[in-house]
């Protein structure tokens, strides 16, 4: 991957406590498999356990910006991000440009 021209989407949100399996199951078993199928690879999650801050970060990396504006624009985005908005709230999602060795928030 050419790390210059990678970028970064960033989905940060908390899970609602009542459907935290069917989350798991989602994220693993349809989100992540559908997003790297796609050109976005999964470069980690976060969980907060202290602090007022989102509960969950979740980073899918493109190797470049028109793969992620492509998967964004598509309807398997707005399929996924709808089925995803059923298991969290305080849903938000932004795209950075991929600084390795850096944590991005």
């Amino acid at each position: 991957m050419n790390s210059s021209r990678a970028v970064k989407l960033i989905l940060t949100y908390d899970i609602r406590p009542s459907v935290q399996d069917e989350y798991f199951q989602f994220m693993l078993g349809e989100m992540v498999p559908t997003l790297q199928a796609h050109g976005l690879h999964m470069n980690g999650a976060w969980h907060t356990a202290y602090g007022n801050y989102p509960m969950r970060l979740v980073e899918f990396i493109a190797e470049d910006r028109e793969t992620l504006d492509s998967v964004l624009g598509s309807s398997i985005w707005e399929e996924l991000e709808a089925q995803l908005r059923r298991y969290v709230q305080n849903f938000s999602y932004k795209t950075v440009r991929l600084r390795e060795d850096m944590f991005q928030f």
